[in-house]
């Protein structure tokens, strides 16, 4: 087992992506390559992110990478901010992810302070 298989923020970041996923796969057919690709590419780097620093070889890069997690985490909430305004998704779909971003990003931050 790696590492980062033992996280809980790597857990939480995986079914937050997968999330993620389902709301781009149900966007419409003119966003597959715009907003869809973006929220895919996005909630795919938080998992990517925790993992690939697991194995940094420095605490440093290790919370690097964390950091990098946390800003693809606000980069979904900003795309799903757009994709209300265009009425792709609603509110409750929005505020649901909203609050889980906010909790991935806690644990994520409570977990960077962990690292010394």
């Amino acid at each position: 087992m790696f590492r980062f298989e033992e996280l809980e923020i790597w857990r939480l970041a995986i079914d937050y992506g997968n999330k993620l996923y389902d709301i781009a796969d149900s966007l419409p057919r003119k966003e597959l390559y715009g907003l869809g690709l973006q929220l895919r590419k996005a909630g795919l780097s938080i998992s990517n992110n925790i993992a690939e620093g697991s194995g940094a070889s420095t605490v440093k890069d290790f919370r690097s990478f964390l950091d990098i997690s946390i800003k693809s985490t606000l980069e979904t909430v900003n795309i799903l901010f757009f994709a209300l305004l265009r009425r792709y998704i609603s509110e409750a779909q929005r505020i649901q992810l909203y609050e889980e971003a906010e909790k991935l990003i806690r644990k994520i931050r409570a977990f960077k302070k962990t690292l010394r």
